[in-house]
């Protein structure tokens, strides 16, 4: 029994050993895995891998049981690391470490955590996870040369004075972003500007390589980078500026060598910042001469440009001025074959080169000499020959060669020959009038003016008045039916015995027969004669006056302290004071002025002299001169149009009525100008035109008002035959606008400076009259105007004029020979052919032209067309049908071989003639809508001539369309 209870003892211990035994060998994941205590990485710069000393790497001991032996993941502890880890491979416990973002080293360059590892635990789940220990990791940023060196400053500024050497001037510094000390570091300086007197050492520093000198340069711009010792190059280079400062020189300060005129902007000021420096010498006074050179513009300078005889009436001078150098023209050709100086800026200069003449037409001056009369003229001698050079001379025309009167200019003298005419008492009179001029070979422009009021002559140069030192007598001329010539750049002398009325411009003096002598060498311009004293000095000097000058407006504070002086054409100005400040205000009010529209543009050269004096009354200090120049800027061009009416008809009687035909009823004169305006910036941005490099600025047209010198019209074509065609105008309304009209067979001009408008008016009034039009269809005409002598000329206006012959009916015998319905003549007013307009201006009868004739030819073609296409649209329809009927009734079918049909020709004639009539009814309707402008007098003639038919006539016409022809006819 004993026994039998141990037994159940023993075995109830050995069942709880059995089940320790199995729940002991249930336990696998015995074992934590292993790392190593300490990592250190490197990581480069914008990339994520890590390279780790010692590698990653976990061990486990529980290896190699599934899970248990397995390495599961690393676990980084720390706040905000910018790392992870990852296992590469489970079983042999392999990882790696990478930036979850690229590092920036700049902004950390070393990063320390910890990092575990943990198993896979007993299974799938990860149950019984066991960790290792913590190993600390350091990780460094390896630094990658991404930034380049960057300047302290934008700019970098100093001054140095002139003439001295530094061992440094400034400094510059550049930074580098980097964290590395090999990339952050500068190490290198370099000026970029080549040929500059400076140099750079590595740390920044500027110096001179040479003394400098003011005069040659102000300011010297360098431009400057740096590198780091990754060899970057600075991103911008920097801009260093060295002033020049001059060892003090009395000199003008301030003053701008180039100054800019736009045209039509008043006066500009000259000297705005200028300031005088005197080193700080006891100053008692200044004196400043202020020279514009203009001498090159124009004659001496900027003038308005009409003619000669246009700018007398502007300044106020009586009429009865002739011009005897006008531009050529059609009606002034005598000038034609003289050298000019090829240009529209300034007027017409005429050159002589010795060689050269003209013979002024017969009849053209009319100036009696025993009457008061002046001639002026425009002149620009050169020291020369010791022979006489004729401006102007009457002479006589064959035989005897005498001087009836001339200008000339000998040995820089000016003389002026006037002999009298017979009389009863031949004693001795004035003849020879002499001035002894520098302005006469001084190679300079002069205007001349010499007032004749026999036996006293005065003359004015440049409007200064001049006595002559010497006049000589000599008797009148003897009498002589002689006739005389008159001439211009020589003398006429008939030394061969004929003459030639149709010379106009002489040969060169070569051999024994040259009928001209004395030659000119120079330019002249403007010579003109009139009758009457011109003894208005305000008129001469108005036809001397610049248009352009120097001016200044004196402040009132100073007006007393400084003496302002100018000469007449206000070319040239003296300042004078002893106050440096006050004497520097008023330089600063200099201005220059051009009070021209359209002023000429180019250089005008400026020079100030000035003279200083101190206590001792000498001159102590020297002032350069300073010299500079005004560019007054090319004006904008004025487009002149002219537009209207440009072809029109009228009838014939209009033409031959007394009033005649009004060639430009509708003219308009408009002038533009061309400018360019920036685009608005704002809407450039909006419309994102700042990123288009194609963007360009807008050109506007805009209108303006100016004058107008002259207009031409001329016939196109044949040239007027004055006995039956001519055109006329109005001489009172001419006369009433101030201009003035010459004409020949070539056409009109109409001359003289007035406004746009009044020329619209004036052309406005031009009629064209023609006595006889039976063989006149056409008459074309071109109109032309212009501004400033030419300089700016309007497009050809060409009109074309149609004469519209009335056509008589005439009643024909033979009915064939009767005009066709479609081309009846139809009753209108008078056609203006331009631009498809009818203009009811005038009642006519017309012939339809020739692009009439045209459209009704197309019309007609077109509504053939029609008619053809409907009708064989209509014979197939009724050839489909009868095949369909012939296949509906097939075993009705014949032989019509033998069958003769009988046709009768009035049933296609009818409905053809009807068609025609509907046609006709309907051009008629159309035609009828144009009628409404038949006078009643049209009317009834036509109400007449429709009545005047004889019914016996219908009758015969309708018995004559029964019958026909029917020789060929097939049955």
């Amino acid at each position: 029994m004993r026994f039998r209870g141990n037994a159940h003892f023993a075995s109830a211990v050995g069942a709880v050993l059995g089940l320790l035994c199995a729940v002991e060998a249930a336990k696998v994941n015995k074992h934590k895995p292993w790392i190593e205590t300490t990592y250190h990485g490197i990581v480069t710069e914008n990339d994520d891998k890590v390279l780790l000393d010692p590698p990653l790497i976990a061990l486990d001991k529980d290896a190699p049981l599934r899970y248990a032996g397995e390495i599961c993941g690393f676990r980084i502890h720390g706040q905000n690391v910018p790392f992870e880890a990852v296992v590469l491979d489970k079983s042999t416990g392999e990882g790696v470490i990478r930036a979850k973002d690229k590092p920036d080293c700049e902004l950390q360059k070393e990063h320390t955590f910890t990092i575990q590892a943990y198993d896979c635990g007993e299974g799938p789940d990860g149950a019984n996870m066991k960790k290792s220990h913590k190993a600390t990791v350091h990780i460094q940023v390896n630094d990658i040369n991404e930034y380049s060196p960057v300047f302290k400053e934008k700019s970098y500024k100093a001054t140095v004075i002139e003439g001295k050497k530094y061992d440094s001037i400034l400094k510059v510094e550049a930074v580098d972003a980097d964290c590395s000390f090999q990339f952050s570091q500068i190490c290198n300086y370099e000026i970029v500007t080549p040929d500059v007197p400076f140099t750079v050492d590595k740390d920044g520093f500027i110096k001179n390589t040479e003394k400098l000198s003011y005069g040659k340069e102000r300011m010297y711009k360098l431009t400057v980078t740096a590198y780091d010792c990754g060899k970057n190059r600075a991103s911008e280079d920097v801009l260093v500026k060295i002033s020049i400062k001059p060892t003090c020189k009395p000199s003008w300060q301030g003053f701008n060598k180039r100054i800019e005129y736009e045209p039509g902007t008043g006066s500009l000021a000259l000297f705005p910042s200028m300031h005088l420096e005197t080193c700080d010498e006891p100053i008692t006074s200044i004196r400043a001469d202020i020279e514009l050179e203009t001498n090159h513009i124009g004659k001496g300078c900027d003038r308005d440009t009409y003619s000669e005889k246009s700018l007398h009436k502007l300044c106020g001078a009586s009429s009865g001025t002739v011009e005897l150098l006008p531009p050529p023209s059609s009606s002034a050709n005598w000038t034609v074959g003289l050298p000019t100086d090829n240009g529209h800026d300034s007027d017409q200069v005429f050159e002589f080169n010795g060689t050269q003449a003209i013979k002024v037409p017969e009849g053209l001056v009319s100036t009696s000499l025993k009457e008061p009369f002046t001639l002026s003229v425009w002149m620009r001698h050169g020291p020369g020959a010791h022979e006489k050079e004729t401006i102007l001379c009457n002479s006589d025309k064959t035989e005897m060669n005498r001087h009836h009167y001339s200008l000339y200019v000998h040995n820089c003298k000016l003389i002026l020959l006037l002999r009298q005419d017979p009389s009863e008492a031949e004693n001795y009179k004035p003849a020879e009038f002499h001035w002894k001029l520098d302005q006469a070979c001084d190679k300079e422009w002069h205007h001349y003016v010499l007032n004749v009021e026999f036996p006293a002559v005065s003359l004015f140069v440049d409007g200064t008045t001049f006595e002559p030192f010497l006049v000589t007598e000599d008797y009148p001329l003897h009498s002589s039916k002689i006739e005389s010539q008159l001439t211009i750049g020589a003398c006429w002398q008939d030394n061969s015995g004929h003459d030639n009325d149709t010379e106009s411009v002489s040969e060169p003096t070569s051999g024994g027969n040259a009928r001209m002598a004395q030659f000119f060498r120079g330019n002249l311009a403007g010579l003109m004669i009139r009758s009457g004293k011109l003894e208005n000095k305000k008129v001469i000097d108005c036809l001397y006056t610049c248009k352009e000058g120097l001016d200044v407006q004196l402040p009132e504070e100073v007006a007393s302290a400084v003496k302002v002086e100018f000469n007449p054409n206000q070319s040239s100005m003296t300042v004078e004071g002893d106050d440096i400040d006050a004497f520097d205000k008023v330089m600063q009010h200099i201005s220059y002025l051009n009070s021209r529209q359209f002023p000429t543009p180019g250089i005008r050269h400026l020079r100030i002299s000035t003279t200083v004096k101190c206590f001792n009354g000498e001159s102590c200090v020297t002032v350069p001169d300073a010299e500079g120049y005004v560019m007054v800027l090319q004006p904008e061009e004025p487009k002149i149009s002219l537009s209207g009416i440009d072809h029109f008809a009228r009838s014939a009687a209009e033409f031959e009525s007394p009033e005649g035909v009004t060639l430009f009823p509708e003219l308009r004169i408009v002038s533009t100008i061309t400018r360019e305006v920036e685009a608005d910036t704002e809407s450039e941005a909006a419309e994102g035109a700042d990123d288009d490099p194609t963007v360009q600025e807008t050109v506007v047209s805009e209108e303006i008002m100016h004058n107008l010198d002259t207009c031409e019209v001329t016939v196109a074509g044949d040239e007027l035959d004055g006995e039956h065609e001519g055109l006329e105008l109005d001489m009172s309304q001419l006369q009433q606008h101030g201009l003035e009209m010459s004409s020949s067979n070539l056409g009109l001009v109409v001359t003289g400076v007035n406004t746009m408008a009044n020329y619209e008016q004036v052309l406005h009034l031009i009629r064209y009259k023609n006595w006889h039009t039976e063989a006149l269809f056409d008459r074309k005409f071109k109109l032309v105007c212009s501004e400033l002598n030419g300089r700016y000329i309007s497009n050809d206006f060409k009109v074309e004029v149609n004469v519209i012959h009335t056509a008589n009916p005439v009643e024909h015998a033979n009915n064939a020979m009767v005009q066709p319905n479609f081309i009846n003549p139809v009753h209108h007013a008078s056609v203006d052919l331009s631009g498809h307009n009818l203009v009811n201006a005038h009642q006519a009868s017309v012939v339809p032209s020739a692009a009439t004739v045209v459209i009704v030819v197309c019309v007609s073609f077109l509504v053939f067309m029609i008619i053809l296409g409907v009708f064989r649209i209509r014979a197939a329809h009724q050839r489909t049908m009868t095949d369909q009927e012939s296949g509906k009734e097939n075993e009705m079918d014949w032989d019509d071989s033998a069958l003769t049909i009988t046709v009768n020709p009035m049933e296609t004639y009818e409905d053809q003639h009807s068609s025609e009539e509907e046609e006709e009814e309907e051009e008629e309707s159309e035609d009828g809508e144009e009628e409404d402008d038949i006078t009643s007098a049209e009317s009834e003639s036509s109400e007449e001539e429709e009545g005047a038919e004889p019914e016996d006539q219908q009758a015969a016409s309708r018995q004559q369309q029964l019958e026909w022809d029917d020789s060929t006819l097939t049955y």
